[in-house]
């Protein structure tokens, strides 16, 4: 089931097309990346999805229905451009926050201090905001996005500005949060968060959506037909007896052995057993398996050749 639809929507702020006929399905219960460059468009979405601002065209559905004001409340955002008041004490500030979304004192002071101290910033609920460092201010906006449950996680960029180990422990806690059922959205430009946590994927580029799936399946189709042999021998005889049928060489760095690598794209309907019978009689090959291509060469391969054809 889809607990987000976003059905064909355009969005214009004066002579600016930020959202042009853009359609989402976000499944219930998993990690949905909302991927592209500057100025495509992710914002401008968030905003509509998180009933700040309204879409010109189109609809969003939030559980099956249109999604209203009170549906706000079902939703966590944590924006890209992130405030705290200053002057206020962190405990102060976050139990503030945490009063405004329905948890009684009690409650919000209690579940405040368990994620204060699951993140490591406990000793600083009595100290002022102004004190806090950029990473731990981040984890106080994070905690208080997500202290009241709600079934519906948005994210812009949550992982600027944290070093890899605190990077790590925000991974850690929102794959926990979708082991509970929490569905979360995140924006980000770090393609190897996407690879590590995410089930889905758009890419946006200049205000459409131009790619959308699972991240897996489109890692393996984007790029098809790629593979990387192991071996012993000399890579450019095997390149050379691998052109009729093979294209796109690049040599890799050597496995744990030393032993030499290639990657290769394997032409029209040439098959990976004519490619190993080569293999066999050129060099020693010591393995062969299907080339996965990155969320990073997806992302830039995806763009340019949409920028190619939508210049």
């Amino acid at each position: 089931m889809d607990i987000l639809q976003v059905e064909n929507v355009s969005k214009s702020y004066s002579s600016h097309l930020a959202l042009d006929n853009v359609s989402v399905n976000v499944p219930e219960g998993k990690v949905y990346g909302l991927l592209g460059p500057n100025g495509a468009g992710k914002t401008t979405l968030i905003r509509i999805i998180n009933h700040i601002t309204a879409p010109d065209s189109g609809q969003v559905l939030f559980n099956g229905h249109r999604l209203t004001q009170a549906d706000v409340e079902h939703i966590g955002y944590l924006p890209e451009e992130r405030g705290l008041y200053k002057k206020m004490k962190v405990g102060e500030q976050a139990v503030f926050f945490a009063r405004l979304k329905g948890l009684p004192k009690q409650d919000a002071v209690r579940e405040l201090r368990r994620w204060f101290e699951k993140f490591d910033i406990l000793s600083w609920w009595d100290k002022k905001v102004e004190e806090l460092s950029k990473g731990m201010a981040q984890k106080v906006q994070f905690i208080i996005t997500v202290l009241h449950r709600p079934q519906l996680l948005i994210f812009d960029e949550p992982f600027s500005g944290f070093d890899p180990i605190n990077a790590a422990l925000l991974k850690e806690e929102i794959l926990k949060l979708k082991d509970e059922g929490v569905t979360v959205i995140f924006s980000t430009h770090n393609m190897s968060s996407v690879e590590e946590i995410c089930d889905n994927i758009t890419l946006i580029n200049k205000s459409r959506n131009i790619l959308s799936g699972n991240v897996e399946e489109i890692r393996r189709q984007y790029f098809g037909n790629r593979y990387d042999l192991t071996f012993t021998g000399d890579p450019r005889v095997l390149m050379e007896r691998l052109q009729p049928i093979a294209s796109e060489f690049a040599i890799l760095d050597p496995d744990a052995q030393g032993r030499p690598r290639i990657n290769f794209h394997l032409n029209g309907d040439s098959t990976l057993r004519e490619a190993i019978s080569i293999a066999n009689e050129s060099v020693m090959l010591a393995g062969i398996n299907e080339s996965i291509a990155s969320m990073n060469d997806i992302f830039i391969r995806a763009v340019n050749d949409d920028s190619r054809i939508n210049p």
